[in-house]
């Protein structure tokens, strides 16, 4: 028998506010429209800004919202080993090098770069990676590495495609541009994108790709801020032999100023909002919920 199962999966770096309630509701009440099940993945790699009183909030909240999840939680750092075992199977296939710049060095190459005319930016507008380090020969990077220098872990992305081909995902919700049905991918927007540093194993992109297939996620039900990130995860499934689920991206929760809610402006928390008398009901309506 086929089950579908969804995932709600916040970062423990903040409370939650509309936006996540907004998500997390919507996972909730297709899992249940569907006769699915909802997990709830804790995404917890960056241990400097992830705290336990924000996960307890994450708990807290969604069980005050009504929404109830399959036992146990996965909690992302707890399961370093996974990433590293997709990590060693990229580098057997050669798609992977470690680039040993700080983020000040390839800030100056980009601005050399962007003297030329502008050099590209990816969906999140960081700059993509000059490339220098895919010059190093292996004795070099073995040195380097020898040496106890920080490094972080690019994937090939000229190999990854080659090696890949043509990829599509099916999109049930709709992108920012009213993308939806049979989408092809396009990861080379990302560049050669950082999967793994020395010292945290994983990216977000890498973890996200393989906690859902680990975990059998067949919708992947989240914001339209992430519609470009299936172009990477798609080429990520494809190199690691991964099951591709299904996606559907939701509008965005935005402020009175049309900017997406964040937790780094500080948006009105869900426990701000119960402590100023919401309900659960409310903020329903609150997000375009409401019944």
């Amino acid at each position: 028998m086929y089950t579908r199962i969804l995932r709600f999966a916040p970062s423990p770096n903040g409370y939650l506010h509309l936006g996540h309630a907004y998500s997390a509701l919507l996972n909730h009440d297709m899992a249940r429209e569907l006769g699915g099940r909802l997990l709830l993945r804790i995404e917890d790699i960056d241990a400097t800004r992830c705290h336990p009183e924000y996960e307890a909030a994450i708990y807290d909240d969604l069980s005050w919202l009504g929404i109830s999840w399959q036992e146990p939680v996965r909690r992302q750092s707890e399961h370093f080993n996974d990433y590293e075992r997709a990590i060693s199977k990229l580098n057997a296939l050669n798609l992977i090098y470690p680039s040993f710049e700080s983020r000040s060095e390839i800030n100056a190459l980009v601005a050399e770069r962007d003297r030329q005319g502008r050099w590209p930016r990816d969906p999140d507008g960081v700059p993509l990676y000059p490339g220098r380090a895919r010059k190093l020969s292996p004795a070099e990077r073995e040195r380097r590495r020898r040496a106890g220098d920080p490094f972080a872990l690019r994937l090939a992305m000229d190999a990854a495609l080659a090696r890949a081909g043509v990829l599509h995902w099916t999109e049930s919700g709709a992108g920012p541009g009213g993308q939806t049905g049979l989408v092809t991918a396009a990861p080379q927007i990302w560049g050669d994108v950082v999967l793994a540093r020395k010292e945290i194993p994983t990216s977000y992109h890498l973890a996200v790709a393989v906690d859902d297939a680990l975990q059998g996620v067949t919708d992947v039900v989240r914001g339209q801020d992430l519609f470009w990130s299936s172009s990477l995860h798609r080429l990520l499934q494809a190199l690691l032999g991964l099951p591709e689920p299904v996606y559907h991206h939701h509008k965005l929760i935005l402020d009175a100023d049309g900017r997406k809610l964040s937790k780094s402006t500080q948006a009105t928390s869900l426990r701000e909002l119960r402590a100023a008398g919401s309900s659960p009901a409310d903020v329903r309506r609150m997000v375009g919920l409401g019944r």
